[in-house]
């Protein structure tokens, strides 16, 4: 198969459509962390579906990626808030912004994350408003555009700017640099406007949102919410047919751009020895050799249907008795947002959960459910995704979720099946997964028994189409779609 974008074309059109410029990347996420192992310094890749995706493409576009610091050790390696990497074989730099206590509090857990994050999500979780969290939020996202602005130094420069914590960046960035072009890429859902108009800044942050040259998301449904928002919020001239907006003289392009993942690197890295070796020291750890194994991946949030899952397992265990003893499902991923009233419930709630499952079921020394609460470092998670005969993504609401990309392209001997809610960006691409309604207890149990029990030629024959779907459209597709459009 031949793609429309690779790695060569996308340097290509760079040096063609902005042969001056630099290349900026900025995230709250920061994609290397460093901390402190026996008194020496260790750098790990961070977590998340922003970072698995961006890495790949700044090793190979270079320039510098803005982001805030968080690692114990980040001061300590950063000469003057900068840092190359990867460590082994650097090749771009990172600009850390360091943030405040407080400022962590107002802008991370407060505004963005009980006020923003649950408005997108559609699990019936009530946003939080506080006036306070606003102002430092919006404090945050202009030390970000000074930040970004002292990188520029006045040159021309094309800035990629990623998620719903930095949305008012490009306004405040383009009243010192008026020449710099930016892209914001939303990596949440857009509600729609009945939700939407919850927001008591609606209007302020859609009006900075039309200071981007180029606004992404990942399917052209929450694109056409923005647009609604704007049609209803904003005295701007909106063309649907064209997908711009037109606002105080300004054109900002929107649209639909799925996000992928480099499939190439995650295929031959998964092949590796180091990644083979470390797939059996962890099914010896875990005790998982002689089973058929089903995992979860997902940092411990609502929104990724972590107690679905595991009520889902706990029915197909009910309707399915002669599977004890012989199948274990894995849930691996972070406490998250701890801080947060709603996250601690939730932590407590899984565990509880967790431990009614394996009491009812548990069967001599076998229990049915892992549930693995530690930092994975990315070998780790490919060597997780080769043990698995099954992977469940059951996000009851999505922008796309990469964990289910990652696992198809680990997949290079065409084992194992994906199951995948209905509710995720990626359903829309992946034909060939197993689709599950989450909500559904009983049809998720039915969905986890077919994967058990189908059949390997017809396994290898969905695996191989999922596989197919996602060379096509990987991460290069994805950012070359991105650049090509920039107006």
């Amino acid at each position: 198969m031949i793609r429309t974008w690779d790695k060569q074309k996308v340097n290509e059109i760079l040096k063609r459509n902005f042969p001056e410029h630099k290349f900026i990347t900025v995230s709250n996420r920061q994609p290397y962390i460093h901390n402190l192992k026996k008194g020496k310094v260790v750098a790990t890749r961070g977590p998340g579906g922003v970072i698995t995706a961006l890495d790949p493409v700044m090793k190979s576009l270079g320039g510098t990626w803005v982001c805030s610091g968080a690692g114990e050790a980040d001061k300590l390696v950063a000469k003057n808030g900068k840092v190359k990497v990867p460590p082994k074989n650097p090749a771009y730099t990172l600009k850390y912004i360091w943030l405040t206590k407080q400022e962590n509090i107002g802008y991370y857990y407060g505004f963005s994350n009980q006020a923003l994050w649950p408005l997108s999500h559609l699990v019936f979780m009530k946003p939080v408003f506080r006036n306070q969290d606003w102002q430092i939020y919006k404090k945050v996202n202009k030390k970000y555009a000074k930040n970004i602005s002292q990188q520029i130094k006045g040159k021309k420069a094309v800035v990629f700017i990623h998620d719903y914590h930095l949305s008012l960046v490009s306004k405040y960035l383009k009243q010192s640099d008026p020449q710099v072009r930016t892209i914001m890429f939303w990596h949440i859902p857009w509600p729609t406007y009945d939700i939407f108009r919850i927001l008591p800044q609606r209007k302020e942050i859609l009006k900075s949102m039309l200071s981007y040259d180029l606004i992404g998301f990942h399917i052209g449904y929450f694109g056409t919410n923005f647009l609604e928002a704007i049609a209803s919020e904003v005295e701007a001239q909106v063309d649907k047919e064209n997908d711009t907006v037109r606002y105080r003289g300004h054109i900002s392009k929107v649209g639909g751009y799925p996000i992928s993942i480099d499939f190439d690197g995650i295929t031959e890295e998964s092949k590796s020895r180091e990644v083979q070796e470390m797939s059996k020291e962890l099914a010896k750890e875990f005790n998982l050799e002689g089973y058929k194994i089903i995992i979860g991946l997902d940092r411990i949030d609502y929104t990724k249907g972590i107690i679905e899952r595991i009520k889902a397992i706990d029915c197909l265990l009910d309707k399915q008795p002669e599977l004890k003893g012989k199948i274990k499902f894995i849930q691996m991923g972070e406490v998250s947002r701890i801080h947060l009233p709603q996250y601690k419930k939730l932590n407590e709630e899984v565990n509880s959960l967790v431990e009614q499952v394996n009491f009812k079921h548990s069967k001599g020394h076998w229990r049915p459910i892992t549930f693995v609460r530690r930092h994975l470092d990315f070998k780790e998670v490919l060597s997780f995704y080769q043990i698995a005969d099954i992977c469940i993504v059951s996000s009851l609401h999505d922008g796309m979720n990469l964990v289910a990309k990652e696992f198809v392209s680990s997949k290079f001997d065409l084992g194992g099946m994906l199951v995948l809610s209905h509710f995720t960006g990626a359903s829309r691409q992946l034909d060939g997964a197993l689709m599950v309604n989450p909500y559904h207890t009983e049809e998720f149990s039915r969905i986890i028994f077919k994967a058990l029990s189908m059949k390997n030629k017809e396994r290898q024959k969905r695996m191989k189409k999922l596989r197919e779907s996602i060379y096509q459209d990987d991460i290069w597709n994805w950012i070359g779609n991105l650049i090509s459009d920039l107006p």
